[in-house]
């Protein structure tokens, strides 16, 4: 999963990619720590980006996408947030929601 380090960083990802997993933690969580290997394998099996974010670090990235827990799984599409999943992560459900993803992504690529 690629790092990110700014507010202006995530700006540039969100408009340059169709669809992304944003993986969102902070500082001295243990379940954001046992959920992201979880997420992480998960890059393996869906084509599209996965980020990660540390909010104590990037602390605009929770007002700008109002962020009040942690961990926080968001799906975007076109640079809207499609899914949102957050503390206690249903892997199935996420899984299901990143296969929505793809095909939609398909779709779009069929009729350019």
């Amino acid at each position: 999963m690629k790092q990110i380090g700014s507010f202006k960083e995530w700006l540039e990802i969100i408009e340059q990619n169709q669809e992304l997993l944003l993986f969102v933690k902070t500082d001295n969580c243990s379940v954001c720590d046992g959920l992201y290997p979880q997420v992480e394998d998960l890059q393996a099996a869906y084509p599209i980006p996965f980020y990660k974010v540390n909010v104590a670090e990037v602390p605009e990235i929770a007002g700008q996408l109002s962020l009040f827990t942690a961990p926080v799984v968001l799906l975007f599409a076109n640079g809207k947030e499609y899914a949102r999943f957050a503390r206690f992560v249903q892997m199935e459900e996420l899984k299901r929601r990143l296969g929505e993803l793809v095909e939609r992504g398909k779709k779009i690529e069929r009729t350019d």
